[in-house]
């Protein structure tokens, strides 16, 4: 699961703020929201416009509510079916360890690169026009990834349905919030974060049946004709908005993020197969830090910056920002490290696997609503803190895996993690947009996600880095232990990072065999354990600086 649907599954759960902020998860909503009821507001009194406004959207209002479900559905589902079918795309295309996580973090750079972007160009140009252009960008290239012949190819497909993904998620609610009023709109938010539920629900469990029923080509054809249906109804259906005084897009600040970001994640991922002081590596995270540095600069001295730096002045809005980073890369991006687990090492099928994830995901579903209940009755701190710090209980929860371990052993751990995303997930959505003004409500919530797809991107590639150097060690120091396998090492760690270990085993001699799946297992435990204990950490302290800089009179003074 990638971050994108974590932001949005719970932001439904609270329609009582929007109807009172205004939109969420747009860098114009805001602004175009408080300025056009206020404009009607003024104009009703003076010439019954108002009521014309209302008349023109009842009859398509409806219609944009299916569009938007239908492309948010289709976006989620594609995020958590992905993770189930890794390792059968990793046999398919012959895919190394870091292939597999440049599938996943091509998609959440992308979506980070684009999201406020998408947003500006919303303002701009229209926000149905961007919409439409999001769901054909999102559609087609989720037949390329079907179509994939290659690694490179799958790569960048998904770099460019991340790019459909964040016009989409960067103008899907401006869409709602420009489409109802009043009472109406609380039930639209209601009933799309119903669906963005549902969707990260049976994304592993559709995952597996269309790789184990059909291919994993499949769960990338499944996208088709949900898209051809949400373009078709936007199109005749879905009414145009745009910002009446729209600043243009922030191109100086686009180039250095996203430069930054993919430098900086192409080092650690790269990391895997040299080392932290191969000169390459150092040249990546030289190159991230310059270009990091000068977008500050550049931030901070531009009029209308993609990052407006000032947010993070208010500690609520920064606590709310380490939030979605640490949930990000914690829990989320360790899941593809079970899910290969699960797959390559117990030998599950896709199926088998969706099946037994869902235990993170009904966790999760269990304590959001409750919690997007208690976020109107008790400090948020008191939600997102402890929700994050049960994650990193339950992934400690996990640890202790051996050569011998079942899957069982994951239940208590995947379990507590998703009560824990469950219970911080729904005040977290509106944390970013609580603190601040209407106006400024669609950037701070539109940081606020790319530091999720932040988070998933960076915290794959670091996790996995970690992971790839403790298998190496682990698989070296026991094969050196055993008569014949002394000069087997390189090619049995190799057999772990491809997810080939079956293979491999196969063409031993029958008495070498029982010893490989042995080393094999026990390696591959050894680096999970590891991982663990770093995306723990990395959760208990996003918890703690939560609770003591979220603040309940931020909100107040809002």
């Amino acid at each position: 699961m990638t971050e994108a649907h974590e932001d949005v599954s719970g932001v439904g759960q609270r329609p009582q703020h929007h109807a009172r902020d205004g939109h969420h998860g747009q860098h114009e909503g805001g602004q175009h929201e408080g300025q056009h009821e206020g404009a009607t507001g003024e104009r009703d009194r003076d010439g019954g416009h108002l009521a014309q406004h209302e008349n023109t959207q009842r009859g398509n209002k409806w219609w944009t509510l299916v569009a938007v479900c239908l492309g948010t559905f289709m976006l989620l589902l594609d995020i958590t079916i992905v993770n189930v079918a890794l390792p059968d795309i990793q046999r398919a295309l012959h895919s190394s360890f870091s292939d597999l996580q440049w599938v996943v973090d091509a998609y959440a750079l992308t979506l980070a690169a684009f999201l406020l972007t998408a947003g500006s160009l919303a303002d701009m140009y229209g926000r149905r026009l961007m919409y439409l252009i999001g769901l054909v960008i999102f559609t087609a290239a989720s037949a390329l990834c079907g179509f994939a012949t290659s690694t490179l190819m799958l790569q960048l497909s998904r770099g460019l349905q991340g790019v459909g993904g964040a016009i989409m998620f960067a103008v899907s609610l401006a869409l709602l919030a420009d489409a109802f009023r009043g009472k109406e709109r609380g039930t639209a938010f209601g009933i799309w974060g119903g669906v963005t539920g549902l969707a990260v629900a049976i994304g592993p469990l559709a995952g597996g049946l269309l790789t184990t029923g059909l291919s994993w080509r499949w769960i990338f054809f499944v996208n088709v004709p949900f898209g051809i249906a949400a373009v078709g109804i936007a199109a005749l259906r879905v009414s145009e908005s745009r910002a009446p005084r729209a600043s243009g897009p922030d191109w100086l600040g686009f180039v250095l993020f996203t430069v930054a970001l993919a430098s900086l994640v192409y080092g650690l991922i790269e990391s895997n197969q040299r080392s932290f002081t191969d000169p390459l590596v150092l040249s990546c995270f030289a190159v991230a830090a310059v270009l990091l540095v000068a977008f500050v600069v550049a931030e901070l001295r531009m009029a209308h910056p993609m990052f407006d730096l000032r947010l993070f002045r208010l500690p609520t809005f920064s606590g709310g920002s380490v939030a979605a980073f640490g949930v990000s890369a914690s829990i989320f991006s360790v899941l593809l490290y079970i899910v290969l687990y699960l797959q390559d090492i117990l030998g599950y099928s896709a199926l088998g696997t969706g099946l037994r994830a869902m235990v993170l995901s009904g966790g999760t579903l269990v304590t959001a609503a409750l919690a997007g209940r208690l976020s109107s009755k008790v400090p948020v701190r008191l939600l997102i803190g402890p929700g994050l710090i049960m994650v990193g209980v339950g992934l400690l929860l996990m640890r202790g895996l051996n050569a011998g371990s079942e899957w069982t052993h994951l239940i208590p751990g995947l379990a507590v993690s998703g009560l824990g995303v469950g219970l911080m997930n729904p005040p977290l959505a509106s944390t970013a947009v609580g603190v601040v003004a209407p106006q400024r409500a669609g950037m701070a919530s539109g940081i606020n996600s790319t530091f999720r797809q932040v988070g998933i991107a960076t915290g794959i590639a670091l996790l996995g880095t970690l992971f790839s150097t403790q298998v190496k060690t682990t698989i070296q120091s026991q094969v050196a232990a055993r008569p014949g396998l002394s000069h087997e090492g390189a090619q049995i760690a190799a057999a772990v990072q491809s997810g080939n270990v079956g293979t491999l085993i196969q063409k031993l001699p029958p008495q070498a065999r029982q010893a490989v799946a042995t080393i094999t297992k026990s390696a591959f435990t050894t680096g999970l354990n590891q991982i663990l204990l770093v995306a723990a950490i990395i959760a208990f302290v996003a918890g703690v600086v939560s609770l003591a800089v979220i603040r309940t009179k931020d909100f107040a003074a809002h």
